[in-house]
């Protein structure tokens, strides 16, 4: 019996879980941890001496919350648990088990979302010096993360990023952003030394005589994919000794960070990034 809680709650549980499955396609962990949260509400019911659905209300309710916070869970996790409770108690009136939602006045307070970890200073210059030139893919690479790192570029920016885009004469990137919206990033000293080296001495090799507008390409010549720079950064991170969670996200998130703790003005940075807010 789950969490000691009675047949009929467990029952009427399982109901909603599969409806979750079957109608709402939720996916798996998030219907483990709803699983686990539920568990737990039915568990505390069956301790308050709630044995049928028709015995859930607004006091059962509350003393669940109290509970959550008097363990000391996180405000995620509070969140995430309330979630659960909150949607089966709709799913009990929708079924006609309960006539009024005895979670109705449930305020779910959000945490705010998580920002990524910003590389040091230090890290960022051992990833973006991880590839060596001699390396086939080398000098592609170390091209790739200091533009990610110079400029705060989106994973898709990136791939999405054409030749006429680049002036490395007068040193800045035009970015087409979200939207369609374009905004001009200067490019550093070290990431245009990177992009001359990669375009006038590897990207030919690459392309094996076949023409693309697109800045990085694979081996076959074809545009890098989102999903392959995801690769190249966690392959180069790994390799730096940086472990396996640094990710193009993270490189646009120190981006902002190391401008932000250098002065520059948020506006600025929020500009350079092409986003409301920084991270």
């Amino acid at each position: 019996m789950r969490g000691g809680g009675a047949a009929e709650i467990d029952g009427a549980i399982d109901d909603y879980l599969d409806h979750l499955t079957s109608e709402r396609g939720v996916a798996r962990n998030t219907m483990e941890a709803y699983a686990r949260d539920l568990a737990a509400f039915a568990g505390f019911l069956a301790r308050r001496g709630v044995r049928a659905v028709a015995g859930i209300g607004p006091a059962e309710v509350r003393g669940h919350v109290t509970g959550l916070a008097q363990r000391g869970l996180s405000p995620r996790s509070q969140a995430r648990a309330l979630a659960a409770v909150h949607g089966f108690a709709r799913f009990l009136v929708r079924e006609r088990r309960l006539p009024d939602d005895p979670a109705a006045k449930l305020r779910i307070r959000r945490p705010p979302p998580r920002l990524p970890r910003a590389l040091g200073k230090g890290e960022a210059a051992t990833l973006v010096g991880a590839p060596a030139e001699a390396e086939r893919t080398g000098l592609r690479d170390r091209a790739l993360l200091e533009l990610l790192y110079a400029c705060g570029l989106r994973v898709s920016e990136l791939a999405g990023l054409r030749g006429e885009q680049l002036n490395l004469q007068a040193g800045f990137v035009t970015v087409a952003g979200k939207g369609g919206k374009e905004r001009v990033v200067p490019l550093g000293r070290a990431a245009r030394a990177a992009l001359e080296a990669y375009l006038h001495a590897a990207r030919g090799r690459q392309l094996h005589g076949r023409a693309s507008p697109f800045v990085f390409v694979g081996h076959r010549g074809r545009a890098l994919t989102r999903q392959a720079i995801w690769k190249i950064v966690r392959r180069r991170a790994l390799a730096a000794g940086l472990g396996a969670r640094v990710f193009p996200h993270m490189i646009r998130h120190t981006f902002a960070t190391h401008l932000l703790t250098g002065g520059a003005d948020l506006r600025v940075v929020q500009a350079l990034l092409g986003h409301a807010e920084v991270g």
